[in-house]
This record gives structure tokens, C-alpha cells and sequence, in this order.
């Protein structure tokens, strides 16, 4: 019997043998009695019109995201309640959050839904921009939050505290703010570290530092972390520095705007087979079990 009443599909939206893939989960829920709620965006296919579709991921109980790290980033973009869990099966590429394959679909699913698995949360980190004094910007990310150069590769100034005490200027293309999740994403690639999900931490890298002391830094999960982007006298200095939510959310800053980034108060679960199943993922994603 299934544990979840209500169970969402959201997809790739250019997923190979989508049609295939989603009646096949469809089958797999059916046989746990629940219900089954269809993205209307990305699962809209005229043989499943006979399926409910979600208007709000909040109908579900349980979401299932057929994709990659993508998907499932988009997926917790879209989400507002952080009560519903995400079973992640991979259709992308690296896939490290996307725990199973799609073989897997027919023995997971249901072991999963009738309550075999177990949940394992990660933190998430809010994210708001002041200007002229007034918050312009928000969200939330569960892998991380960048700012960076625009289209000309020139460095830009970030002043940065550290519960409002000063650490550095970062001068660099940008600056990545990353939660441990997010440690194996653009982090990884920047040059930062590696840290177990379960880890209360902040991850603080510079991209491309102009200064070599300008190294990654991982800061306690709850202290808070003050950016200002600084002007510059360069006739370059109406270039526009992005600011990027988990890839998937894209702002324009100013020079002068206060970014202000802490762990958000809510977790993003995640249903899983087995309670840690981290240092299996480094092994088969990062090729350390070869």
C-alpha cells in the first residue's frame, strides 16, 4: 500500500523516449494504488491525456523528476512546500543527485512508495539582493548561488563579510556561494572542495581569484555571508555582473548591490533507498571505483 496518495511527474523536457519512459512510471504507480498528477508543461502527451494534471507541484505528496541535476534543480525552483520528498531518477548526464536508473523503475518505485526507502534532507541557502535600500530579489537554492563577470572577461570587486565582520575583496570573474550538495557542481569545477552533504557548511569560491592567497573557503552553515558589488573607474564598469540561482534563475546586478546569503530555514528531502549513499555516488560518478 502506498504511502503517498498523490504522486507527481515532472520531466526533461527534451528527454529521449518520453512517452515510453513516463507510461512505464505511470504502470509502476498504478500498482501501488496511488494517484498520478502530470506536469501540463513538460508531460504533456495526447496518449496520457486521460492523466490528471498538477497545476501547482504543492497537490503532490510525493514528486517523482525524470532527468538530470537540471531537472531536479528547476524542480526545487518551482517547489514551495519543502514537506514533499523527490524520487530522482537520472536522464541526463552526470546525474548526482538523480539516484536511479530508469531499469530500475519497475523493482524502486514501488518498494519506495510503500515505504522501504528513507528520507534524507539537504540544506538549502536563501539568497536576497538590496538596492537603495530595498530588497529587489529573493529565492533559494539547494546547490548554489553565483555571481559573475558579464559578457567581457573583466575582473569585478566583491566585498565580502562574514557575519558582518570583513573577510576579503574578492577580485576575480566571480564568486561562487555553494552548499554542500552543490560542492560536486560548479564548485567542483571552480576548484573548491568536496564536501559530504551532511556537513554544516557554506562554501565560499572564487572564480578565477587575480590574487593567488584568494583561496576556496568552507565557513559554518550558520553564519552569514554580505556581498557588495563595487564600482570600478574603467570605461567597463556598465558591464553586467550576473547573479545565477542554481543555474536555472538569472538576475542583472548593479554596481553598489548588497547580496545577503544564509541557510534557509526549510530542507529539500529526497527519497532514497539507503540513508547515505554519497560516497557511492563519488565513486561511480567520478570514475574512483574504476
Amino acid at each position: 500500500m502506498s504511502k503517498f496518495k498523490n504522486i507527481g511527474i515532472t520531466s526533461r523536457m527534451d528527454m529521449e523516449n518520453k512517452e515510453e519512459i513516463i507510461s512505464n512510471v505511470i504502470d509502476a504507480i498504478k500498482k501501488t494504488g496511488s494517484n498520478v498528477l502530470l506536469d501540463p508543461e513538460r508531460c504533456n502527451i495526447p496518449s496520457l491525456s486521460d492523466h490528471k494534471q498538477f497545476q501547482s507541484l504543492d497537490e503532490a505528496d510525493l514528486i517523482i523528476v525524470l532527468g538530470g541535476d537540471g531537472s531536479i534543480l528547476r524542480t526545487v525552483q518551482e517547489m514551495n512546500n519543502f514537506n514533499t520528498p523527490l524520487l530522482t531518477i537520472n536522464r541526463g548526464t552526470v546525474g548526482f543527485l538523480a539516484e536511479y536508473d530508469i531499469d530500475e523503475i519497475f523493482e524502486v518505485i514501488p518498494d519506495l512508495i510503500s515505504g522501504s526507502g528513507v528520507l534524507e534532507e539537504r540544506d538549502m541557502l536563501s539568497c536576497k539582493v538590496i538596492r537603495d535600500g530595498k530588497e529587489i530579489i529573493n529565492g533559494h537554492v539547494l546547490n548554489e548561488v553565483v555571481i559573475s563577470q558579464g559578457a567581457i572577461a573583466r575582473l569585478i570587486e566583491l566585498r565580502t563579510c562574514i557575519n558582518s565582520k570583513p573577510l576579503t575583496t574578492f577580485r576575480a570573474d566571480g564568486l561562487i556561494i555553494a552548499t554542500p550538495t552543490g560542492s560536486t557542481a560548479y564548485n567542483l569545477a571552480a576548484g573548491g572542495p568536496i564536501v559530504h552533504p551532511g556537513v554544516l557548511e557554506t562554501i565560499l569560491t572564487p572564480i578565477n581569484a587575480h590574487a593567488f592567497s584568494q583561496k576556496p573557503l568552507a565557513i559554518p552553515s550558520n553564519e552569514t555571508i554580505d556581498i557588495e558589488i563595487l564600482p570600478r573607474e574603467t570605461k567597463f564598469d556598465h558591464i553586467e555582473v550576473s547573479l545565477t540561482f542554481d543555474g536555472q534563475v538569472h538576475n542583472s546586478l548593479l554596481r553598489g548591490d548588497k547580496v545577503h546569503i544564509e541557510t534557509y530555514p526549510e530542507k529539500v528531502k529526497f527519497l532514497r533507498k539507503d540513508k547515505d549513499s554519497f560516497y557511492g555516488t563519488l565513486r561511480e560518478k567520478l570514475g574512483w571505483g574504476e
